[in-house]
């Protein structure tokens, strides 16, 4: 949780909805715009497909669908964020890239139980910035699968 970090935060910001949120940068491989993706039958219904990237097969999770928000809707502002998690690679499929926003842990809120229609569980905590409040998405806990 954000009480036990410190130092600085780099957050990549990006758009679910009217929502901005944010994640660690250094937790991002990369963010591309492939959406050339592969159905995988008897999936979780937040499982958008496989894509094939330079050779990886890299599973693309709907994050808005995952957090329990109604399926995005592939745009051209539509970006998959590309993580590693456990040496499997897996896109998180979202509306829109934002900014980079640099901050501090100090600067870092709990999560409140529910951000915007999103459980808090989701989240690391929240950042507040002169124009948003910015949801710090905890990667692991969304990459985890139900058993």
């Amino acid at each position: 949780m954000a009480d036990k970090q410190s130092g600085t935060l780099e957050l990549t910001t990006f758009k679910l909805g009217t929502a901005i949120y944010g994640m660690d940068i250094l937790k991002v491989q990369e963010i591309n715009k492939l959406m050339d993706m592969t159905k995988v039958p008897q999936a979780g219904e937040y499982i958008r497909g496989i894509l094939n990237l330079r050779g990886q097969i890299v599973t693309v999770i709907d994050l808005a669908r995952k957090l329990g928000l109604p399926m995005a809707e592939i745009t051209p502002a539509s970006r998959n964020i590309i993580l590693i998690s456990k040496d499997e690679y897996f896109g998180l499929l979202v509306d829109g890239i934002g900014d980079v926003v640099r901050t501090t842990w100090d600067n870092v809120e709990a999560a409140p139980a529910n951000l915007g229609g999103v459980l808090g569980a989701f989240f690391e905590g929240v950042v507040k910035t002169e124009r948003h409040l910015i949801g710090i998405l905890n990667t692991e806990e969304v990459l985890k699968t139900e058993e």
